[in-house]
């Protein structure tokens, strides 16, 4: 790994190479190994779905799936994703909407929709991981999500529509 330097007074980030699959395809970047996966998403890659809001790892805006898994892509740093796959809002629900995008259309599971992208990705998390998730699973899931707005009853909507689903 490479470290800063100092060359005659200046300065120097150290870059290293990164490859990583985002959202279903190969990216290969320079940068410094400390970088923010949130600031790379976001600002070299110019997928804003992923947010920005505590910085510290508590409320679950910036949520991405890391390998199938929730992961704070705020405290995730660039040489933690080599080699990885990394999944952001925009990789669910390409080829047609996904059924939890669709149900926070459909249960107003949304308001300002900050939080939203990652509530999705959480969900989407644990449904990869038990697909037959109860009520109390799926809220125990989005532990670590914050929503300001909506006071949550949009929200249990969506999750009850999910575990209504599951079970017809």
């Amino acid at each position: 790994m490479s470290q800063k330097g100092n060359l005659m007074g200046v300065e120097q980030e150290a870059k290293d190479l990164l490859s990583f699959d985002l959202n279903g395809v190969p990216i290969r970047l320079t940068v410094d190994p400390s970088r923010r996966l949130v600031d790379i998403i976001r600002t070299d890659l110019n997928l804003t779905g992923t947010k920005i809001s505590c910085e510290i790892g508590r409320c679950g805006a910036c949520m991405v799936l890391v390998d199938g898994k929730q992961q704070n892509s705020c405290l995730t740093m660039a040489y933690q994703c080599e080699g990885k796959k990394v999944e952001t809002i925009e990789g669910i629900g390409t080829e047609m909407i996904d059924p939890v995008q669709q149900a926070f259309l459909e249960e107003g599971g949304f308001q300002c929709g900050y939080c939203t992208p990652g509530m999705i990705v959480s969900i989407k998390a644990l449904l990869n991981e038990n697909p037959k998730a109860t009520m109390d699973e799926l809220k125990d899931g989005l532990t670590g999500n914050l929503c300001r707005c909506t006071g949550y009853g949009g929200i249990y909507r969506v999750l009850r529509r999910i575990t209504d689903h599951q079970n017809k």
